[in-house]
């Protein structure tokens, strides 16, 4: 039997709302996957290093505080570093959507935005995570 995937929920930054992260979370949780929430004020170099210690498949990002062009590109960055670039890595929140494809080219894999079902989410980890054999 296959383990579930494992998914880091995380909420990077000074954002102090966390309604959409706890809803993902929550969303994922359901669809059978384990989650790992870090709670909120979390530094890119804390959140990588849960992501290794819990041995992640995932790390969904959640940010509402408009930082995302700088807090995403450092958490793909310190994984490459850490050689856990095979970790999918996506994000959701409000982010305009004229930063996606930067945001793209710098490692995440995917960008949710405000409305988008949960479904959607679940989909995407269950299409595009790359498990070991």
């Amino acid at each position: 039997m296959e383990r579930p995937i494992r998914v880091l929920v995380a909420k990077p930054g000074l954002d102090g709302h966390d309604r959409g992260a706890k809803v993902i979370a929550r969303a994922l949780r359901d669809a059978g996957m384990e989650v790992i929430y870090t709670g909120l004020r979390q530094t890119p170099e804390q959140i990588v290093e849960a992501a290794i210690q819990e041995d992640v498949d995932v790390v969904a990002l959640s940010i509402l505080s408009g930082a995302h062009n700088t807090l995403f590109p450092k958490i793909t960055k310190l994984l490459k570093e850490r050689g856990a670039d095979d970790i999918l890595v996506i994000g959701g929140g409000v982010i305009p959507e004229e930063d996606i494809p930067f945001l793209k080219e710098n490692g995440i894999a995917e960008i949710f935005t405000p409305g988008t079902p949960t479904s959607a989410a679940i989909e995407y980890i269950k299409q595009h995570v790359n498990r070991a054999v």
